[in-house]
């Protein structure tokens, strides 16, 4: 699990942990220190490591900056040495949120964003995801099987159809799709399979936080008669929590006919209505539905 220090990540983490999976953490916030992290955040990969334990499954944190090559390398071969091989690699590595901005920023043209940052946001989205796939991936194929889940930000079908946000996260985020599509060609030949999963609007410890409310109370942010906090839009009673798309993945991974998925864009809600499954609260939410 790439990237599983919060977010989409912790929820997919937890979501394998729930079916009994052994669950290996990898991010760069840890316990020992998140100096190598863009966020300045509590959350650890070792926090993620014990929620999956008790949820049933196993759940092992090793700090990797998935940049570093030599230390994607160096996890691939304690893997190997300690697993021999691994039957599902998730590449949910991001770490742009806070360089991407809040509204005032979007939707402007290149020459107006600062550019260090911009090609910042594609090296921890794009490079972080190829660097783990090209080091990883020997593990998946060597039995039949094998999944590659690559978490983005919107389908295939909607991303070409809409503009995201800047240039820099348009192609991110575009560009993650492509890879399912792409690492799916090439995977099929081994009977793995290669799939794009994207949440809803992922009420994630940052959204809640930039909501002012909890995982207790999110619906707090809907009050429009509220006054100790931001009123977020109608849009976000239909936000999801991160162990919703965690749920769709561990779906996938158990389904014997997943290799239907290969090449394929999904959402969360698609991934429920498909599997039956729900959210932590019951619900179907589906975030990307028209409305």
């Amino acid at each position: 699990m790439a990237g599983a220090t919060r977010g989409a990540g912790r929820g997919i983490a937890a979501a394998l942990g729930e079916a009994g999976a052994t669950v290996i953490c990898t991010g760069r916030s840890s316990v020992s220190g998140n100096e190598q992290s863009d966020y300045d955040r509590p959350e650890t990969i070792e926090e993620t490591a014990e929620l999956v334990t008790q949820l049933g499954g196993t759940g092992i944190a090793m700090q990797v900056d998935h940049l570093d090559i030599a230390a994607v390398r160096r996890l691939a071969d304690r893997i190997a040495d300690e697993n021999a091989t691994i039957d599902i690699l998730v590449n949910d590595i991001w770490g742009a949120e806070v360089l991407k901005g809040g509204p005032p920023l979007w939707n402007r043209p290149i020459w107006e964003h600062d550019l260090t940052d911009g090609l910042r946001i594609l090296r921890l989205g794009i490079d972080t995801h190829l660097i783990t796939s090209h080091c990883l991936l020997p593990l998946l194929v060597g039995k039949p099987g094998g999944l590659l889940v690559e978490v983005t930000d919107g389908t295939k079908s909607f991303n070409d159809e809409n503009y995201r946000l800047s240039v820099f996260y348009d192609l991110a985020k575009t560009a993650v799709n492509r890879l399912a599509y792409s690492h799916g060609h090439e995977l099929q030949e081994f009977g793995a399979t290669a799939v794009a999963v994207t949440p809803g609007w992922l009420r994630s410890e940052m959204m809640l936080d930039n909501w002012g409310v909890t995982e207790e109370d999110w619906h707090a942010a809907l009050d429009p008669l509220r006054s100790d906090g931001p009123i977020a839009p109608p849009g976000f009673a239909a936000s999801e929590t991160p162990r919703y798309v965690g749920r769709g993945v561990a779906a996938i991974a158990a389904d014997t006919r997943r290799a239907r998925f290969n090449q394929q864009s999904v959402t969360s809600a698609e991934l429920a209505r498909e599997y039956g499954f729900t959210d932590l609260d019951g619900r179907q939410p589906d975030g990307w539905a028209p409305g």
